[in-house]
């Protein structure tokens, strides 16, 4: 049975974009093996695949497909592009990894050694899901070897659709976020806002709750919103605006511990909607990691396990949020990180690659792979258990 293979990944994420799931854990394959990352097309004058290489090991494939074409067009051309890849580079004993369905559409003729599907998100809830995402979706199912699901509650929503569902719920990588606890020099662009700082990163998009946002800004003038990160799929004319919002748009990946490190609380404002039914936040521990105290909505991977081990206030009205960001801003520091530590010291990305890379291997081998755990009792990383 073959050891050696490659990673052919599809993902509807761009690598250069936000960095996040998909970066973490195949960056960490990429010191095990080749990973290819296939991006879904840009437009350009013809067809075309532009290859980088951000990373050792990886290689980034971005198709570049002419404006104007039918989603079949589209699709056959992208076929054409991905078998020149694999003729290109060589790649013949490989694992198709899938974090969109709608690639299934390229992908009929492969004969991987397994497939994977690393359900991070319920794309389907999401403004703007092409209408043929969920029978894709159940193709996939169909077809894949391995689940892996980005949270518990979307691990309860898959269980009972394929025989090996696994649960890895955002992980951190500590060290690099607790740099923040250490930095002395606050970022160039947020020096001049004054305290305190409330303070949010990730994408801005329809997941957020720019009604509590709002209401935050006019009720408390004195205190700042920062909110770091892109823009997407909201008119700009939405935003809330107010002398104490700031916007200071994307950041990278090394540049968020000294953007953390000035924020006197870290906020998790999303709405309650389809888009966020399902999420598990990455920044979650990231926040704990710098050494943040934490508010959030009532986001369920939030409030099990960090709301209820009382890591992160939760709260979902406008009094209630500004209530509990008052507490957040007088908690003890040292009482509050005595207690964080040892629970982020139970998970790592490093930890959670590992894991996954031995059940692909088993499969690659040819063993069965472990059952999953009983639906009926689930144990959680932080030792509680899940109906």
């Amino acid at each position: 049975m073959p050891t050696h293979f490659d990673l052919l990944c599809f993902s509807h994420l761009r690598w250069d974009w936000v960095y996040q799931r998909p970066q973490h854990l195949l960056s960490r394959a990429a010191r095990e093996r080749r990973v290819f990352f296939f991006e879904e097309p840009r437009e350009g004058d013809s067809p075309g695949l532009e290859i980088n290489h951000p990373e050792p090991g990886l290689t980034v494939a971005v198709p570049y497909l002419p404006s104007g074409l039918t989603h079949e067009e589209s699709e056959r051309l992208q076929r054409v592009l991905l078998a020149d890849l694999l003729a290109q580079q060589e790649i013949h004993s490989y694992v198709s990894w899938y974090y969109t369905p709608m690639a299934m559409g390229l992908t009929p003729r492969l004969t991987p050694l397994a497939t994977i599907y690393d359900c991070m998100d319920e794309l389907s809830g999401f403004q703007g899901a092409p209408p043929a995402l969920r029978g894709r979706e159940a193709e996939l199912l169909r077809r894949a070897d391995l689940v892996f699901t980005g949270g518990h509650s979307l691990w309860e929503a898959k269980r009972t659709q394929h025989p090996r569902v696994y649960a890895f719920p955002s992980s951190v990588d500590v060290a690099h976020f607790r740099r923040a606890r250490r930095a002395r020099v606050d970022a160039a662009d947020q020096a001049a806002i004054p305290h305190p700082r409330l303070g949010y990163c990730g994408v801005i998009d329809e997941r957020m709750d720019l009604a509590l946002l709002a209401s935050l800004a006019r009720a408390r003038h004195d205190w700042q919103l920062v909110l770091v990160g892109p823009i997407a799929k909201i008119d700009l004319a939405n935003l809330p605006q107010a002398d104490n919002i700031h916007y200071l748009g994307p950041k990278s990946y090394a540049a968020l511990p000294r953007y953390l490190a000035g924020w006197d609380v870290a906020l998790l404002p999303f709405a309650h909607n389809d888009a966020t039914r399902f999420i598990s936040p990455t920044k979650t521990p990231e926040y704990l990691a710098a050494g943040c105290p934490v508010v959030s909505t009532g986001i369920r991977d939030v409030v099990r396990p960090y709301g209820e081990r009382g890591l992160v206030r939760i709260a979902d009205t406008a009094e209630a949020f500004e209530a509990a960001v008052d507490a957040a801003l007088s908690e003890d520091r040292a009482s509050r990180l005595a207690t964080v530590d040892p629970f982020l010291a139970q998970t790592s990305w490093d930890d959670t690659w590992m894991e996954m890379s031995g059940l692909i291997s088993a499969v690659v081998q040819g063993a069965q792979a472990p059952a999953a755990v009983s639906p009926a009792a689930v144990v959680l990383r932080d030792g509680s258990t899940a109906a």
